[in-house]
């Protein structure tokens, strides 16, 4: 875990600041996500199906759950001192870039792209690149926006 002060935060902007542990992305996962979101598509959750009639022969996990874990990977991986609350503030951009196949690892490497002083605290913008193991393409990658108050 990388802890960072915010008051020094702008001389690392440009850097990949952390990388986070892997996480497998089993089926119980992917089942929980379409309940919990309504999308119960037969290519997340048929594996007979998929098996038989997807291009990548296996159920795949849903983009937005790829995008959903960033928190988590992020609160595995960065932590800042002298923070009373951190908030997620929204994404600029997202592009699942490839499938995330059951049982398959991700992890998410954290590239520091901008600090913005705001009113009680910082705006930070980061790249976030989600890895598939063994795999040289990422399954995503976003500009996560987060705000730290002080």
């Amino acid at each position: 875990m990388v802890v960072l002060a915010l008051e020094s935060l702008a001389e690392h902007v440009g850097k990949e600041l952390a990388v986070s542990d892997w996480l497998a992305i089993t089926q119980d996962r992917i089942n929980q996500f379409a309940d919990a979101t309504g999308d119960h598509q037969w290519i997340h959750l048929d594996a007979e199906r998929a098996a038989r009639e997807s291009p990548f022969k296996t159920t795949i996990a849903h983009g937005f759950l790829t995008l959903s874990l960033v928190p988590y990977f992020k609160n595995l991986s960065i932590s800042y001192s002298g923070v009373k609350m951190g908030v997620n503030y929204g994404t600029n951009r997202v592009r699942f870039m490839a499938p995330v196949k059951v049982d398959s690892k991700l992890r998410a490497r954290f590239k520091l792209l901008s600090t913005e002083p705001i009113a009680g605290g910082v705006q930070t913008v980061f790249e976030v690149t989600i890895e598939i193991e063994g795999h040289a393409k990422p399954a995503c990658v976003a500009e996560l926006v987060t705000r730290a108050y002080v």
